[in-house]
C-alpha cells in the first residue's frame, strides 16, 4: 500500500511505483481534493477522479482508490480495511506518525530513497509545481541600454534569460521582482497563454501607465515572458528594434550549469541609481557591445568570454552611472571575484546577487534553471 496526492504525475512517481511494486501487489490511495486543499491551502491541479484514473493506468499499480480519511494520515481508515502486508513511503514522506500507524496495524513500513530512473532527472511534485509558477528574469549584460536616454546616444544590446522560479529571489535584487508582481496581478501565478512578446507588451503597459515618473525598461517584461535567452537590440526607443533568441536545450542547460549566484544585501529603499549620470557615446557603445559579446559567448558556450562580457557591463555601469555600483560592492568584486573568475556582475543596481560564471562547482552559491 502507498498513499499520496499524485497531482502533476511525473517520472519520480513512476519510479516510486516501480520500486514499491517489487514488494508485492501495489495498491495506491489518492488523496481527496478537499483534504489536499485543507493540507496545502489550495486545490490540486487535477481532480481526485482524474488523479486516480492516471494512477490506475500505470502498469505497476494493481488497483487505485480515493483515500477515505482526512489529514496527514488520510490513508489510516483504508489501511485498517485493506490490511496490507507492507506500507511504502519515500524518505521525504516519512513521519513518526506513519510509523506509529503501521505498528498499530501490524504493517511493515518500508522507506525508500528518492532515486530517479537511470538517465532521468530527479523529480518532486513541489519542484514541478514551482516550475509552472511565474518565472523571474536575469540580465547578464548590457543593462540600461533599454532606456531611451541611454540608447539614443548609441545603439546596443541587452542579454536576458527567463528563470524558473525554483528559488524565491529577494525583492529589490534586480531579478525583475517588481515586474513579476504586476504580472501575477494580471494573470495569476502562472505564465499566460498566447504570444510571449505580445504578453510582454501588455505587461510593459500595465507597469508603466501614463504619467509614470520612472519607466521600467522592457528588458524586464521580455525577460520574464519570453522563454530561453534573448539578445535585445535597442536604438533610442523603449522597445527593442530587433530580438535574437535561443531556446536550445543544450545552450540553456549549459548556461544554467555555469552561472553562480552569491547573495548580497538587497539595495536599500529610496535608493536612486540614476542620481548621477556620466553618459558619453563612447561608454554607451562599450556597454552595448558587451551585450552582443555576452550573447555570442553563450552561443559558443565560452565561459571565459561570458565572464569578460559580464565584467565589461559592470565596469561600464560604474563609469556611466556611478551610484549603480556602491563602493562596498566594487571592493567585493575586486577582492573576491575579478582575481578568481573571468568576470562577474551584480544582478541589479546597488546589490542583490553577484553573478559569475565558472565550470567548477562553487560552494555557497545558488544555482538557477533557465526556462526553455
Amino acid at each position: 500500500m502507498v498513499s499520496g496526492c499524485y497531482d502533476l504525475l511525473h517520472a519520480g512517481h513512476i519510479a516510486f511505483f516501480k520500486t514499491a511494486a517489487k514488494y508485492g501487489e501495489l495498491h495506491v490511495f489518492v488523496g481527496q481534493d478537499q483534504n489536499i486543499k485543507l493540507l496545502k491551502g489550495k486545490a490540486p491541479y487535477f481532480s481526485q477522479e482524474e488523479r486516480r484514473y492516471m494512477v490506475d493506468a500505470i502498469k505497476y499499480v494493481e488497483k487505485s482508490y480515493i483515500a477515505s480519511g482526512s489529514g496527514m494520515l488520510d490513508f489510516e481508515p483504508d489501511m485498517k480495511k485493506l490490511r496490507p502486508d507492507i506500507f511504502v513511503v519515500n524518505s521525504d514522506g516519512y513521519t513518526p506518525d506513519k510509523k506509529r500507524v503501521c505498528e498499530e496495524n501490524g504493517v511493515k513500513l518500508v522507506v525508500l530513497e528518492r532515486i530517479p530512473e537511470e538517465g532521468l532527472p530527479e523529480r518532486s511534485s513541489s519542484g514541478s509545481k514551482k516550475e509552472l509558477q511565474f518565472p523571474y528574469r536575469v540580465c547578464l549584460a548590457g543593462g540600461w541600454m533599454d532606456q531611451p536616454w541611454v540608447s539614443e546616444k548609441h545603439p546596443g544590446s541587452v542579454v536576458v534569460a527567463q528563470v524558473c522560479p525554483i528559488i524565491d529571489f529577494n525583492d529589490r535584487s534586480g531579478m525583475a521582482t517588481s515586474s513579476r508582481k504586476v504580472g501575477i496581478e494580471l494573470w495569476g501565478d502562472q505564465l499566460p497563454d498566447g504570444d510571449p512578446l505580445r504578453n510582454a507588451q501588455l505587461l510593459f503597459g500595465a507597469e508603466n501607465p501614463p504619467g509614470s515618473e520612472y519607466i521600467s525598461g522592457s528588458q524586464d517584461q521580455i525577460g520574464l515572458l519570453v522563454p530561453g535567452i534573448s539578445r535585445l537590440d535597442y536604438n533610442g526607443s523603449f522597445w527593442p528594434a530587433h530580438i535574437e533568441n535561443t531556446t536550445d536545450r543544450e545552450t540553456c542547460e549549459w548556461l544554467s550549469e555555469v552561472l553562480n549566484f552569491a547573495p548580497l544585501a538587497p539595495r536599500p529603499k529610496g535608493y536612486n541609481p540614476i542620481q548621477q549620470k556620466k553618459l558619453t557615446p563612447a561608454l554607451i557603445k562599450r556597454l552595448g557591445e558587451s551585450g552582443k559579446a555576452c550573447y555570442d559567448a553563450i552561443l559558443k558556450k565560452n565561459v571565459n568570454q561570458l565572464g569578460e562580457a559580464m565584467k565589461e557591463t559592470f565596469l561600464c555601469w560604474h563609469e556611466l552611472l556611478p551610484h549603480t555600483v556602491p563602493d562596498w560592492v566594487m571592493d567585493e568584486m575586486e577582492e573576491k571575484y575579478f582575481p578568481n573568475y573571468s568576470g562577474a556582475i551584480t544582478s541589479g543596481s546597488g546589490g542583490g546577487y553577484i553573478i559569475f560564471p565558472s565550470e567548477e562547482k562553487i560552494e555557497g552559491t545558488l544555482k538557477i534553471k533557465i526556462k526553455y
